[in-house]
């Protein structure tokens, strides 16, 4: 697996199953994923992690097979290596049932949006139910990956949800988001992505958030 360290982030190149079979049971205090959902199919299952070249955020571009949601054993992977986990699409998969799910609202959505307003996120930290509202306005022309979220989200994930000191894994890593938020509040994180597009562009985006500090996209 090809590896970059960028601040206080350890970033791999390769399958998610691969490099969480290198760490012991619950090495990691939290993992915040956020894995395809398969449109929720349950029957349509891969292990690989999200990827889809060629695929342009803003066109109806899309690789077929690419939204295919993780097999169960992703989950008893993640759940072997972390102690708590904050799991992005948690409505679509068979997980345990908790009272503390976590919204991202998307507030002043925009004319002819048509995509989901609000994100669910299942996680078995204790607790109630909390929503982060997020001001959407147009379309970021800076968002490139079809389910890039705001470091924003992840800022207020990492305040509320974690303490320094944490070792955090983010199993796919995207468009880098919750890299870019970890080194800017000083978190360690080891993130993977499959797809060498995406994680080229990720780490040239966490890079720049790392040189300039407190990007919010």
């Amino acid at each position: 697996m090809r590896r970059e360290v960028i601040g206080g982030c350890e970033l791999y190149l390769g399958d998610c199953m691969e490099l969480m079979s290198q760490y012991p049971d619950k090495h990691f205090d939290l993992a915040i994923v956020d894995p395809p959902y398969g449109g929720g199919n349950h029957h349509q299952r891969n292990k690989q992690c999200r990827g889809s070249k060629g695929y342009s955020y803003g066109t109806a571009q899309k690789m077929q097979g690419w939204d295919i949601a993780p097999e169960p054993e992703y989950f008893a992977e993640l759940f072997r290596v972390s102690k708590f986990q904050i799991i992005w699409g948690g409505n679509y998969f068979i997980l345990p049932p908790q009272r503390n799910f976590i919204i991202y609202h998307k507030t002043n959505i925009p004319a002819g949006f048509d995509m989901a307003m609000c994100e669910f996120a299942w996680t078995n930290i204790p607790g109630n139910s909390r929503v982060f509202n997020c001001f959407l306005g147009i379309r970021n022309p800076d968002r490139w990956h079809p389910t890039q979220k705001p470091v924003a989200l992840y800022k207020w994930l990492l305040f509320n949800y974690a303490k320094h000191g944490n070792k955090i894994i983010d199993t796919h890593m995207g468009s880098g988001s919750i890299a870019v938020a970890c080194n800017d509040m000083d978190f360690s994180l080891v993130a993977s992505e499959i797809d060498e597009d995406y994680f080229n562009a990720a780490c040239k985006r966490i890079k720049i958030g790392a040189a300039q500090g407190k990007l919010d996209f």
